[in-house]
């Protein structure tokens, strides 16, 4: 017998038909003159030969684009919706939050709906009333837990479902990109549950466009591109892969706006390589079509739009044609591994001269900051130097 806690998807396919809208007869007819032709059309391949297999205890991230299918395997393996081809095997107690009103009723009271969660989780009524005030301080109702649910706004809904899924002790925790609905300061209280819940053994698939989150809380990853498997194994490997691919396909065409960005170079400060704490020399050739002044704005990121780090400086492109803006970092703060450069020039009313755009992808020869084995913190996307001591005594780097 399996133990609880396993999450397995043997050559899983899953499509979906567009519904008809109208009932028209010409509809009718062409749809019959299309299976008489032998043709599938309307028919979308959400899934396409998925192959995974999620231990007890791990702590699994599900990235991709949307539409990649995502939410579609996690309905699948919740029973929501059954494949077309292949088999699932999830082992245990689940507990699913796919939206924001998962699990919960709109015409129970929020108390309700805790004891029905439980018992559809095959919990006695005494098992969640053990549970039953950590679930409410968790969700932070305390004054509104006897209240219909219909009556609960999208954050408190949220919080409700995530406390009632993650409090009575599921074998398998399946999340979906619901945490957005709620504030910072509750998200981080989500994190740090689900971290609790990995403690105890609790196995977890984590579905979030917040990549900081999926690689605070995850140890392995699975990227989903177009219903597939693109890459799976470490969450860094993972999150790395797919913010490059964000990075490739962003738009380079720089042609709506007044400059235009010709090329660009990133290498150490003598012509070699780009290494940890070193200088690092970055230029940027731009051409313009008349006369301006801005500023401009060079971000460091893993790959998205939001940089880890950013420079600017002020320029005037006095003349018509081609400039080149260049810039030395005396010492690169990044660790080892694959960076992109993001540049935007903008006028003093804040209006794109330059659109926010990717420039150039670079390597970092260095030191290798790992995620802590616990992940309990995530992992560092900066190198900073640093001196340490310990009881007056310096510590070895």
């Amino acid at each position: 017998m399996s133990p609880d806690g396993i999450v397995a998807a043997e050559h899983v396919w899953k499509r979906f038909r567009s519904d008809r809208t109208r009932a028209l007869l010409r509809d009718h007819y062409l749809r019959f003159t299309s299976r008489l032709r032998g043709e599938t059309a309307g028919w979308r391949w959400a899934l396409r030969d998925i192959d995974v297999r999620i231990e007890p205890g791990e702590a699994v991230g599900l990235v991709g684009a949307n539409g990649s299918g995502k939410s579609t395997l996690l309905k699948i393996l919740t029973g929501v919706m059954y494949p077309y081809a292949g088999r699932v095997t999830v082992t245990g107690r689940v507990g699913a939050l796919i939206e924001v009103r998962a699990g919960v009723h709109p015409d129970l009271t929020g108390r309700e709906n805790t004891y029905l969660f439980g018992s559809l989780l095959g919990l006695s009524r005494a098992d969640v009333t053990r549970r039953f005030d950590d679930i409410v301080a968790f969700a932070e109702l305390e004054d509104a837990i006897d209240r219909q649910v219909k009556f609960f706004s999208s954050g408190m809904q949220m919080r409700l479902g995530f406390a009632v899924a993650a409090f009575l002790e599921p074998d398998v925790l399946l999340v979906d990109e619901v945490l957005a609905v709620g504030d910072a300061a509750f998200q981080q209280k989500c994190l740090d549950r689900m971290r609790g819940v990995l403690a105890e053994g609790t196995t977890l698939v984590f579905v979030s466009h917040d990549l900081e989150a999926v690689e605070a809380a995850c140890r392995t990853g699975i990227w989903l591109d177009r219903g597939e498997v693109a890459v799976q194994g470490p969450i860094r490997e993972v999150l790395g892969a797919y913010r490059s691919r964000v990075e490739e396909e962003a738009s380079t065409d720089d042609s709506s706006g007044p400059v235009h960005l010709v090329s660009t170079t990133a290498e150490g400060a003598t012509g070699g390589p780009l290494r940890s704490g070193k200088p690092a020399a970055l230029a940027f050739e731009l051409r313009t079509e008349m006369p301006l002044q801005g500023t401009f704005h060079v971000g460091i990121s893993e790959g998205t739009a939001t940089p880890m780090f950013t420079i600017q400086t002020e320029v005037d492109l006095g003349t018509p044609g081609e400039h080149r803006v260049a810039c030395e970092v005396s010492s690169l703060p990044l660790p080892r591994g694959r960076f992109f450069a993001w540049v935007g020039l903008f006028d003093a009313d804040g209006r794109d001269l330059l659109g926010w755009r990717p420039a150039t992808a670079f390597e970092v020869d260095g030191p290798d900051l790992l995620a802590a084995p616990t992940a309990v913190v995530r992992r560092a996307p900066l190198l900073i130097e640093s001196a340490w001591a310990l009881d007056d005594e310096p510590l070895d780097r």
